[in-house]
This record gives C-alpha cells, structure tokens and sequence, in this order.
C-alpha cells in the first residue's frame, strides 16, 4: 500500500484522475492508460544504473523520474498503486515461452486482480511489452479478443495456465501467489548475466499509442500501427536518440546508454 499523496502523484503519472470504484471498468482504463504512458524499458540495465525492487526505489523511477522499466518494476509498482486504490492483487511468476518451452520460473511478473465488484479474476500485465491492451479473464477458456490481438487462456499442467496471443503461447502462469521479494534474484540475473536477454539484445524502450506502439531500439526509432504497418527510421547522432527518448518517452537522459 502507498500512502494518498503517492496515489495522487502516481494517477497523475498515468494521466488519469482516481476512480470512483474498485470496479472491472476502472481496472480496464487503469491498465490501458499505464500501457499509454510508462514505457516498457531496459535503459538502466545500460546506464548501468541499479535495478531496485524496493517499494519507495521504484516509486521513485516511475513516478518522480518518469522512467519505464521491465516486467519486475513495472507489474511490482502497478501492484501498489491497485492495492492502494481497493483492488486485491496478487503477484504471479510466469514462464515466458522460446522455441524449446516454458522458460525458468520467475523469468516474468504479472498480476492477478480481483476488483472489489466480484468480477474476476483478471490477469493485468503492463510489464511484457507488447501484449494485451486489457486485462484478461484468468477463469474464462476460449478467444478473448483485444484491439491488439486475439487471447486465450489455456489450462496446462499443476493447475498453471497458458496465455495465447493469436494462437501463439507466451507465457505460463503458475497461480501461488508471491511477494516481490520473490522475484529479486531473477531480477537481478536478467540485469546483470551476460546470458540475459536484456544484457545481450542491447537497449530498448517501447510504449502502447493510441494506434500501434512506438519504439526505439538502440538507434532505430520503429513505428507500428494495429493494422499492420511499420516503419523504421535509423538515428544517425547521439543527439537524435537523446530527443527522441524525451520527445515520444519523456524522458531525459544526459547521455546515452552503452548500446
């Protein structure tokens, strides 16, 4: 739980005002105006800046710095701000799908929610990046459909289900509830482990628009529309990539990171 001044601080963030009730609705634009806002971000991985799960650290990135981060901070801050607002949240560990399976357990955070009008259970996620633009019905089997694509949750094996988007699995989500605690070793591996797609793939930052999602991959600022289009323009200097960090993110960086 945050105190009322962070929840203030934290909806203004986001760019919505408080809801009325801890409702499915208020769920749905809470989730979507987050996408809207935060970007899904692994820039201080290359900054070399340190990733912190503790409550007030993340509070501090995503809300008085404006930054983004990856699944742990993102879901872990989202967390706080729907408990403070009357929402029951627990937070999940998820088993992200390569081409070989499920990976390892804690390798994604997401959240389940259970709004206080008895709807629910809700699978919310603002951390996975390209993903669901709504909240998904954790109990409900066949397609659910979102304006970014076709989902469905599948039961699979101990009682974890599968999420699908557009046929395609892509994670696997065990339902004992966590603490954020629990995440913080694996937290740590995928910010420092030179195995670790985050070390390996370079610097990334990328946000939902009202359209598609816009993002910048290292010096390649990429543009996506639900129908399909895409373009790609290379930043040829330093300067370019700085204001297009502040300029579609919002945020200000004095230097670039290391790639």
């Amino acid at each position: 739980m945050i105190d009322d001044h962070a929840v203030t601080a934290y909806l203004d963030r986001i760019g919505t005002g408080r809801p009325g009730r801890a409702d499915a609705e208020s769920l749905r634009a809470l989730q979507h105006a987050h996408l809207l806002a935060v970007p899904f971000e692994s820039l201080g991985i290359h900054l070399g800046e340190p990733i912190s799960l503790e409550e007030d650290r993340l509070l501090d990135k995503l809300v008085a710095r404006r930054r983004g981060g990856f699944c742990y901070e993102l879901n872990g801050a989202f967390a706080l701000l729907l408990e403070s607002l009357g929402f029951a949240v627990d937070r999940l560990s998820a088993r992200v799908f390569d081409g070989a399976g499920p990976g390892p357990p804690f390798d994604h955070l997401t959240l389940l929610v259970r709004p206080a009008d008895g709807s629910g259970p809700w699978l919310t996620d603002v951390g996975f990046g390209s993903h669901s633009r709504f909240p998904l019905h954790l109990d409900r089997r066949g397609d659910q459909d979102d304006p970014d694509g076709r989902f469905a949750v599948l039961d699979a094996d101990r009682g974890d289900v599968d999420v699908l988007r557009d046929g395609e699995p892509q994670y696997r989500v065990e339902r004992r509830p966590r603490s954020l605690a629990d995440f913080v070793p694996t937290c740590w591996w995928q910010a420092t482990s030179p195995e670790s797609g985050f070390v390996t793939r370079g610097s990334v930052c990328s946000r939902l628009t009202a359209d598609g999602r816009v993002t910048l991959r290292g010096r390649s600022l990429i543009r996506t529309t639900a129908g399909g289009g895409r373009t790609e323009e290379p930043l040829e200097t330093d300067g370019s990539v700085l204001a297009a960090y502040r300029d579609h993110f919002g945020i200000a960086l004095d230097r670039l990171p290391d790639r």
